[in-house]
């Protein structure tokens, strides 16, 4: 069986699912991408090629493997994009938790039924149909649970925006004793720029007290001002619009002091080093054409506390 064990962001990790470049399948059409950056290079001609991405995220599993990590990958569905694991699923506490996921990538949780059949089937929650949720919105901070939502009454309109205000109710009736504070995001169909896909593109925190933020990924300024107030402003590590945009928050936590990196976040690299971090530092920014990097390409199953 497959132990359960997450509460928080960077306790140090014991067991992660990461997702497979293998077998990606072609360059998709405009029609069948889900994100305005994908969009971006699908019409640029700079789509990134099968080849390169399974490199970075064979970089990425050494990195982990390096610090004792076991790493589970899914099984490959041909021609299918699997990178974005964290998109399926994520763990609380010693719940495994299903994303209502577009329909189109139903697939991707056929391809770790082999890891779900390791679970006890209680441990494991199919939320009901109306409940819109992705590991990328969800992340926990101490007694917190942080989830990215879109509360636009045109939330219909977003192939973005992809959390909803039902999931954020279903979430706090399974974690009562948890404090569950939603965070209104910016979205974009077109403009990679002007969009938040999840909350880890606009935040996530590294440490024991400091996190990274892009301000401008708020639509309400009372949800950055929380976070500033939770965090302390000294412990928050801005990034700017083009940082966003090449996902400089989405960054991944081995351990309090240990941190996965893209080797071009030059700035970011410097200040995590800066504060204590042992930075591991790999190529990917071929992946995060996709509007996704680290953070979303793994789906934690276990931390050590």
């Amino acid at each position: 069986m497959i132990s359960l064990r997450i509460k928080d962001e960077t306790a140090p990790l014991i067991s992660v699912i990461l997702g497979t470049a293998e077998s990606n399948g072609p360059t998709p059409k405009v029609e069948d991408v889900y994100d305005p950056k994908s969009l971006e290079h699908v019409w640029a001609g700079t789509y990134p090629l099968e080849s390169d991405m399974v490199l970075e995220m064979e970089a990425f599993k050494q990195a982990l493997e390096k610090h004792g990590v076991k790493v589970y990958r899914p099984e490959t569905v041909p021609n299918f994009n699997q990178i974005f694991t964290r998109d399926i699923g994520f763990v609380i506490e010693d719940y495994f938790i299903k994303s209502n996921i577009l329909p189109d990538r139903e697939n991707e949780l056929d391809a770790i039924q082999y890891i779900l059949k390791q679970i006890p089937t209680e441990k494991i929650i199919t939320p009901p149909v109306e409940v819109h949720i992705e590991g990328g919105d969800v992340m926990l901070w101490n007694n917190h649970i942080f989830i990215g939502v879109y509360k636009g009454v045109d939330y219909k309109n977003y192939i973005t925006a992809r959390t909803n205000m039902y999931g954020v109710s279903f979430i706090k009736s399974l974690f009562p004793d948890k404090k569950v504070k939603e965070f209104d995001l910016i979205k974009s169909n077109t403009e990679a720029r002007n969009n938040a896909l999840h909350l880890d593109c606009c935040f996530q925190p590294v440490g024991t007290k400091q996190a990274i933020i892009y301000k401008e990924g708020f639509r309400d300024l009372e949800d950055y001002k929380y976070l500033v107030n939770l965090f302390g402003k000294e412990n928050l590590f801005h990034i700017t619009q083009e940082e966003m945009y090449n996902m400089c928050s989405n960054v991944f936590s081995i351990a309090p002091n240990v941190v996965v990196s893209e080797k071009n976040f030059t700035r970011l690299n410097q200040w995590l080093q800066s504060q204590g971090f042992i930075v591991e530092t790999i190529p990917y920014a071929e992946i995060a054409k996709q509007e996704g990097l680290l953070r979303c390409s793994t789906l934690p199953l276990e931390r050590r506390y």
